[in-house]
């Protein structure tokens, strides 16, 4: 996806159609284990130096507003579109300067929006249910059926699938008949189902702005630590762009950056080739370094799919045509680990 084809702006609503990209997501690639990384290369992403960049599909789809699952906004649309996905990113305004409608303010509380946004969901998901409960019902006892498969009808269209709804249920233990169920019963089911179906990264973003300790604090005390990561977008682009110039030497999600000057001083009298830095862009450099990359320890741009990964529990495995030379290409090819593939633990 271009960059020059996107609208990048605060105003409300600026994604109308979803849009596709692709990401990346790094792991570490079987080639370093067997010290045949020179051998490495893959059909799809890269590697370099043992790190693979597996390629993953994202959405962007439209903003939310409270009330979407009543339709406000764009609500429907935007609910209807995260079915297609697997685990959700909800990047968060850590620094308080965006309200719930996507209005430029100061002081608002962003951990507001994660609560609403689930909950939006949940209401989603919810009332598309309830609106057929009593038809439901009375299918589930002429058939004879089990809750798992009763569910399962009514939940395929959001991607999901048996096993699913009966880990849901297991970790709930309901022993009542589906057909006894009350509000609160269905609320806690869907509540279940859509902490199964939807496991949500919460990048909190815009961390190196002077608001964003006090929100940082706050939202990390309400939430499950495992699903929050620490994000500075404008960072990142920031050291890809200078990197793709040749001012920096720069490895996507790294902690570290290098200038011309910090490559002679490591003993490289060319500074990697790099181009000179204007005084203005040495202390961008700095204040970057010393606000982002050396308290959090990386942008947090690339760690965001890795914590989508880590929650969907994906494992990359590397099949081969060969078990002895790794070999996976054609007859007589002595590439290796040309594929890489995300599987469930």
């Amino acid at each position: 996806m271009a960059a020059e084809s996107l609208r990048l702006t605060t105003t409300i609503f600026t994604t109308i159609d979803p849009q596709r990209a692709i990401g990346y997501l790094q792991v570490s690639c079987a080639c370093a284990r067997f010290n045949v990384s020179d051998r490495c290369k893959p059909n799809y992403g890269a590697c370099q130096d043992g790190k693979r960049s597996v390629p993953i599909e994202l959405l962007d789809v439209a903003g939310l507003v409270p009330g979407a699952h009543e339709g406000k906004g764009l609500g429907n649309k935007f609910l209807d579109d995260l079915r297609h996905a697997d685990a959700l990113v909800h990047v968060v305004d850590v620094s308080g300067t965006t309200d719930a409608e996507g209005k430029v303010t100061r002081g608002y509380d962003p951990s507001q929006d994660i609560v609403w946004l689930r909950s939006e969901i949940v209401r989603w998901i919810q009332g598309n249910l309830m609106q057929k409960w009593g038809s439901i019902k009375r299918r589930h006892v002429a058939i004879k059926s089990t809750a798992v498969d009763t569910l399962q009808t009514q939940f395929s269209g959001y991607g999901s699938t048996s096993t699913v709804v009966a880990r849901c249920l297991d970790h709930l233990g309901l022993k009542e008949p589906l057909e006894h169920w009350s509000d609160e019963t269905i609320q806690s089911v869907v509540n279940a189902f859509t902490d199964e179906k939807f496991p949500t990264v919460i990048a909190l973003n815009k961390i190196d702005h002077p608001d964003a300790d006090k929100n940082i604090s706050k939202i990390a005390k309400q939430q499950d630590p495992k699903t929050i990561v620490l994000a500075s977008a404008i960072s990142e682009v920031f050291l890809r762009k200078l990197a793709k110039q040749g001012f920096i030497k720069y490895n996507e999600g790294d902690e570290f950056v290098d200038t011309k000057q910090d490559l002679i001083d490591m003993g490289d009298p060319d500074g990697g080739g790099l181009k000179d830095l204007d005084e203005k862009l040495t202390t961008r450099i700095e204040n970057l370094r010393d606000m982002v990359l050396f308290r959090f320890g990386s942008t947090g741009v690339v760690q965001v799919l890795s914590r989508a990964a880590e929650l969907l529990g994906l494992v990359p495995v590397f099949p081969v045509r060969n078990v002895n030379t790794f070999a996976s290409g054609t007859a007589g090819s002595n590439v290796v680990f040309r594929d890489c593939v995300l599987v469930k633990k």
